[in-house]
């Protein structure tokens, strides 16, 4: 008998894909069926996602999935975007990037306005620019020709079925659910002033959302039955679900990519004054579990840095920057002037200059800096993870692209005092097909799917080498400058 195939649209920041899987009694092949770029677009001023090429990649990349016969497909993304619709179900422009400067100042008025405290207790999220309800308090007047807003994942669903809603992971990133409920919470909206009938109805991983639309469908070469899941739609919450942790194992996650999200996986969310204060989020996963991190700038720099330098060979740049001197050129990466596109190098540069630091002039040296920073900032949110929420843990789990860095996952390693488990790169594709499965019936719950990941997929384990002392000093120069 044939494995069921499920099909996982994986939309990231700066690529998406579209990958299956065949999934059977201790069996995961995963298989990249189309990989495209994913290119915002700048327009009088204003940079945008362009969701209809996005949208022609997914359909391309599924009429070559279906040729070998699907079951499901589940589609997540990146947090935050959304699109609106009017009445009549089309879309109103294309949607607004969240690195558009559009939000500058919002977050600190809506913060003077509402207050810390009551934001922070109904959502629970990290005070960051371009928090979906920050971007809509920044849209004004925009807002008024809208009757529905979806989340990206959301609104290709809705472009495959028909079918408008809001899964809870991704919901979660918004500032407008409540994390104790799982609601939208009426309290924010009223106090800022934004219509309710924007939000959609919420629904769980693993609901089937519906069928193909019969003219997609017959565009796409879709089978008029397949299931369109919603899974764990927030990109991250994917990826911590297919975290290969064992049993009873207290572990710490990093989910590397375009940003490097750190922290602990929670039964409950920690709302305190000291969680607030030191800026934690507590996000929505799957069966109700929390994810209680923090965001960190992450690969963004670097990528950044490579397509300023018109794209470099990545490979020989890691050689000669594990060279370079260790913790001699070290940036906060979280400070909001690397948000931006642009000419990272040079804002790097000025920034360890700023701070009383040595310029770093050679590609190499940047690269270093880059590393060596984030390394200590996955150090400094674990740590901070877990006195805040009382939660040990004794091994790290980089997933994402990052985890394929070799000298990330060494220096991290290094920094925190802890092994690094790497892998697996897809985990995100992963925790998506697996999501489906569930609802299909093939695993039981979020234990068996993280022990099927942890038997069939590739990881790689580094220990803690030399002494911790030297990346204490480097923490407490970069505290103090």
């Amino acid at each position: 008998m044939t494995t069921p195939l499920f099909a996982a649209v994986d939309l990231g920041a700066s690529s998406g894909r579209v990958m299956t899987a065949r999934i059977g009694d201790g069996t995961l092949d995963l298989t990249e069926v189309h990989r495209f770029p994913n290119r915002p677009v700048r327009v009088n001023g204003t940079l945008h996602w362009d969701i209809l090429d996005l949208y022609r990649n997914v359909l391309d990349g599924l009429r070559d999935a279906a040729r070998d016969g699907l079951v499901s497909v589940g589609i997540d993304s990146w947090a935050v975007d959304y699109g609106l619709l009017d009445e009549d179900g089309a879309l109103l422009g294309n949607p607004v990037h969240y690195r558009d400067s559009r939000t500058a100042g919002v977050m600190e008025r809506v913060r003077a306005e509402v207050g810390d405290e009551l934001l922070y207790q109904v959502s629970g999220l990290q005070f960051l620019p371009f928090n979906t309800v920050f971007q809509l308090v920044a849209a004004g007047a925009g807002l008024e020709r809208a009757s529905r807003l979806l989340l990206i994942p959301d609104l290709l669903a809705f472009w495959l079925t028909g079918e408008a809603g809001a899964e809870r992971t991704n919901a979660s990133t918004t500032g407008l659910l409540d994390v104790r409920t799982g609601e939208w919470s009426r309290t924010l909206l009223g106090k800022l002033g934004l219509p309710a009938r924007l939000l959609p109805d919420l629904r769980d991983p693993g609901a089937v959302i519906g069928t193909p639309r019969p003219d997609v469908a017959g565009d796409a070469g879709l089978p008029r039955d397949l299931a369109v899941t919603a899974v764990a739609s927030h990109d991250t919450a994917s990826a911590v679900a297919a975290v290969p942790a064992t049993a009873g194992e207290r572990f710490g996650f990093i989910s590397c990519g375009t940003w490097s999200l750190a922290g602990v996986e929670l039964d409950a969310p920690v709302l305190s004054g000291e969680s607030r204060a030191a800026n934690f989020t507590n996000e929505g996963g799957i069966d109700g579990t929390i994810r209680y991190l923090r965001n960190i700038m992450g690969m963004w720099l670097l990528q950044e840095s490579l397509r300023t330098w018109g794209s470099p060979d990545l490979p020989a740049l890691l050689a000669e920057a594990e060279q370079v001197p260790a913790r001699r050129f070290l940036i906060d990466p979280d400070d909001p002037e690397f948000l931006p596109p642009g000419d990272m190098p040079a804002r790097i540069a000025a920034h360890c200059v700023r701070r009383g630091f040595p310029e770093p002039r050679t590609r190499a040296e940047i690269v270093r800096c880059v590393l060596d920073s984030l390394a200590l900032a996955h150090r400094a949110t674990l740590r901070e993870a877990v006195r805040l929420s009382g939660r040990e843990i004794d091994v790290v789990h980089m997933v994402g692209g990052g985890s394929r860095n070799e000298l990330l996952c060494r220096l991290t390693a290094d920094a925190c005092g802890l092994p690094v488990v790497a892998g697996p790169v897809e985990a995100t594709a992963l925790g998506n097909v697996l999501v489906q499965a569930r609802a299909h019936g093939l695993v039981s719950d979020l234990a068996e799917i993280r022990s099927l990941v942890a038997a069939t997929q590739p990881v790689r384990r580094y220990d803690p080498t030399g002494d911790i002392r030297p990346w204490e000093e480097a923490a407490a120069r970069l505290a103090s400058a």
